[in-house]
């Protein structure tokens, strides 16, 4: 996803001037660590749920407030510093969209998408 492009082309929608007052954006990269014990991530291997990336996008923006919920979920092995997960939450005011943007966030993370780690003294 190209953030710029995308964020231009939906500000071209009808009705966004009228119900946007903000946009947040998540830029998921993979780490060169681990969350649970530091050790070396070489690489991830990712798998996105689609059907429920799809249900929880749809949920979130049917929120009052939120105009658009946009994802885009990368799947298979990426190296350190690949973008993993594209997250765009558009809406009138910042008490609507931070929190459907956290939310939407921790729920495709832990209902949609399964990681594992490569790490480095597992290559050879």
């Amino acid at each position: 996803m190209d953030i710029s492009q995308t964020i231009a082309q939906l500000k071209k929608e009808p009705g966004f001037a009228e119900h946007v007052g903000m946009i947040l954006v998540h830029n998921g990269v993979v780490r060169a660590w681990s969350r649970k014990d530091g050790a070396t991530v070489t690489a991830v291997e990712v798998r996105p749920d689609y059907a429920k990336i799809e249900a929880i996008r749809q949920e979130i923006e049917s929120r009052p407030g939120i105009f658009r919920v946009l994802v885009e979920a990368r799947e298979g092995i990426l190296q350190q510093g690949d973008d993993v997960l594209f997250l765009i939450v558009a809406g009138d005011l910042r008490e609507n969209v931070k929190p459907a943007l956290a939310e939407l966030l921790d729920r495709i993370k832990a209902e949609a998408v399964t990681k594992r780690e490569i790490l480095a003294e597992l290559e050879s």
